[in-house]
């Protein structure tokens, strides 16, 4: 099976920008005092001064690293200084650097697609604006050039002598220079410009590499530090790779780069070269293979991804040797510290960046002293996730719980408090992923519903019959447009979802606000609009106006012609097959309301009933006097009785489901989720729970 090959001739211009020994420039900042002096950043524990996290170019010349611990670096460099992580709930509290690391990314992204690798990493494609500095404004025109572009690097270019630099201005200046040159000259003159005003705007320095792609990029980052950057040419891409380590190469530092090396003897990645790409298919299969021929030849086409916020939000901790974890009493413990943690950043990137994250994930590294498969991994394990400090700390105890039963082979056994079976943890991480934006300008299809809830008078259930736990729902733009600040309890009633008991129930909440049909139809999407201007929508609405005019036979007629209207639906939906979920819905509406008219004509001569009927109604919705009996009977059977819905899962076409904007897939799916046992019946269980108002507190 042939694979998709990057184009060899890649005109790109990507740059990987590098924020030089960050931690360390950044308590720098903090410290005026330490500038220019030897200095490093240790862990927060005080075991043998720390492990060093971070260690300043004044310190390394000296021979201090990061492998040291602080007081190996005090022997080595008596006169460095050791700056303690800051530490929250008794672990590093990295929220200083993810800061200001986002203040460096805010700045570069000004000039092109920015892609935020790590807390001090980015890459940037400048293609568009090479394209166009290229265009109005090429380098062998300028009259002068920076110092920052003269002291690039351009591999493969003489930098021995005195006339280093002046090889450099040529190189960028050349008129008979290749158009992948060129732009490869206009991206230095960019990033450049970007690091300067890193510099001044957060005093913090970069290194950069510029490529024609982003694994070329990154090597080139690191070969000349600090705060300078260097440009790796087509012409040189061979000479870069010749003679690099096969284990420097991103993702072959592990398994695979061992592999290389004992199975294939290669130690380069030059040495890759030599084997075809059907021989590397042979050894690695079809798709490693052939990334593997593409390696060796500088071939890389990975886009640059627009993110300038992180991808997921995590929590972790390790407990090495003596200090393992070995009950579930001290694993609750520390899950509860890295939850509140998380909880924190969750509610933070919400109230900033209106974004909800979907899928709880727990990681541990265990260990068994018992038996002889003490290496098996800790299995990770995954749900929904549910907002809130509580909500989050239940989920990731009963993940943990579910994980250690897997991982001692005890599946049907709650381990608890201080029991201990011959197993420790030695690393517990959680973290938050699948995090996307609140969508701008999406309306749910919830808020149709919400309409026809304004429609029925408040309805009370018991607790038994309410269903606590929901799927989870992004919160609709209503609670960001009413200029409300956007907090944890402003999406409480969209975000609910846990597993319990092997069993999973779903509800939807409902929302109260009362929103008019123009503004239905102008923010919900084409497919959607329909239902808010349905036959039975525009009776619903027609209930509350009629309330107070003398409307006689008006509701009866309306009710009776909406009827009909469907009915000829219903015929033609059987011929074609349902063609869109909003007008199954509607069907089932249309037959509660042919019920509740039969209903009444059954029941004229109950006057008793009609009694009841009124004294229910709220008085300033009691009908008037031009009302007859009969209609008034109609009106509070539709008043009083809410509309039973239920559907078919083989009724509704996954075609049309997958035509609907994905936000609405997502609710419609979770209605249409099976229940886990299909046998276990349980009184009103049906999607009717999902219409009715939220239980009062």
């Amino acid at each position: 099976m042939p694979v998709a090959r990057p184009e060899l001739s890649d005109s790109r211009v990507i740059a990987h920008v590098d924020m030089d020994c960050f931690y360390v420039q950044v308590e720098q900042r903090k410290q005026q005092s330490l500038r220019g002096q030897p200095t490093a950043v240790v862990q927060y524990n005080s075991w043998q001064g720390g492990g060093l996290i971070a260690v300043s170019y004044e310190a390394r010349k000296f021979g201090v690293k990061r492998s040291m611990r602080g007081d190996e670096a005090k022997q080595v460099c008596p006169e460095i200084h050791l700056v303690q992580v800051p530490v929250a709930r008794g672990k590093a509290d990295l929220n200083t650097y993810r800061n200001a690391g986002s203040e460096v990314v805010s700045i570069l992204s000004r000039r092109g697609r920015c892609e935020r690798a790590s807390i001090d990493e980015v890459y940037l494609d400048l293609t568009i604006a090479a394209e166009a500095m290229l265009a109005d404004n090429p380098p062998e025109c300028l009259e002068t050039i920076s110092e920052e572009v003269v002291k690039s690097h351009v591999l493969g270019l003489e930098e021995v002598g005195s006339d280093a630099r002046e090889n450099v201005r040529h190189w960028f200046t050349r008129s008979d220079a290749s158009r992948r040159d060129k732009l490869l000259a206009c991206g230095a003159f960019i990033v450049a410009e970007l690091r300067l005003q890193v510099l001044e705007e957060t005093e913090f320095t970069c290194s950069a590499g510029i490529a024609h792609n982003k694994m070329l990029a990154k090597l080139a980052s690191g070969m000349n530090k600090p705060a300078q950057q260097t440009v790796v040419p087509f012409s040189s891409i061979s000479k870069l790779l010749r003679t690099l380590p096969i284990k420097k190469m991103k993702q072959l530092g592990g398994k695979l780069g061992t592999s290389l090396q004992i199975d294939l003897g290669v130690n380069t990645v030059g040495d890759l070269l030599q084997f075809s790409e059907e021989k590397l298919q042979e050894y690695y299969g079809v798709n490693t293979g052939s990334w593997l021929w593409n390696t060796a030849r500088g071939i890389n086409g990975e886009e640059v991804k627009e993110r300038l916020l992180p991808n997921s939000h995590g929590s972790g901790k390790t407990f090495p040797g003596p200090r393992a974890l070995k009950t579930v009493a001290s694993v609750e413990k520390w899950l509860n510290e890295l939850c509140e943690e998380l909880s924190e950043r969750l509610q933070s990137d919400l109230e900033q960046n209106k974004r909800i994250a979907h899928t709880l994930t727990l990681h541990a590294h265990a260990y068994k002293s018992n038996d002889g498969d003490s290496f098996r991994k800790f299995p990770s394990k995954s749900c929904p996730l549910r907002y809130g400090t509580s909500k989050i700390k239940e989920d990731a105890l009963s993940l943990f719980q579910a994980g250690l039963r897997e991982y001692l082979g005890l599946f049907n056994v709650k381990i608890s408090g201080n029991q201990n079976n011959g197993w420790g943890i030695t690393g517990l991480s959680v973290s938050a992923s699948k995090i996307v934006a609140i969508p701008s300008g999406t309306r749910s299809i919830m808020n149709y519903f919400h309409n026809q809830e304004e429609s029925f008078p408040q309805v009370k259930l018991s607790s038994e019959q309410l269903i606590q736990d929901a799927p989870l729902l992004s919160p609709s733009e209503d609670s960001l447009e009413s200029g409300g600040h956007l907090t944890l309890q402003s999406i409480e009633p969209w975000i609910a979802c846990r597993e319990e008991n092997e069993e999973t129930k779903y509800s939807m909440p409902l929302d109260r606000q009362e929103e008019d049909k123009d503004m239905c139809k102008e923010k919900l999407p084409d497919k959607v609009t329909s239902i808010c201007s349905s036959p039975d929508a525009e009776v619903y609405r027609g209930w509350e106006k009629d309330q107070t005019e003398s409307s006689g036979d008006y509701l009866t007629v309306k009710i009776r012609d909406s009827l009909e209207s469907e009915e000829g639906k219903r015929k033609s939906n059987k011929e074609k097959g349902m063609s869109t979920i909003s007008q199954y819905f509607q069907s089932q509406l249309s037959g509660s309301l042919l019920k509740a008219e039969h209903a009444s004509t059954s029941k004229l001569s109950e006057s008793s009933s009609l009694s009841a009927c009124q004294s229910e109604l709220p008085q300033e919705n009691s009908p008037t006097r031009g009302e007859s009996s009969v209609d008034t009977h109609l009106y509070g059977q539709i008043k009083l009785k809410r509309p039973a819905w239920s559907y078919d899962i083989d009724e509704i076409d996954q075609d049309i489901l997958n035509e609907l904007p994905k936000q609405i897939q997502e609710e419609v799916q979770a209605w249409l989720r099976p229940q886990k046992r299909p046998n276990t019946v349980k009184r009103d269980l049906g999607i009717t729970r999902y219409f009715l108002p939220a239980k009062d507190k």
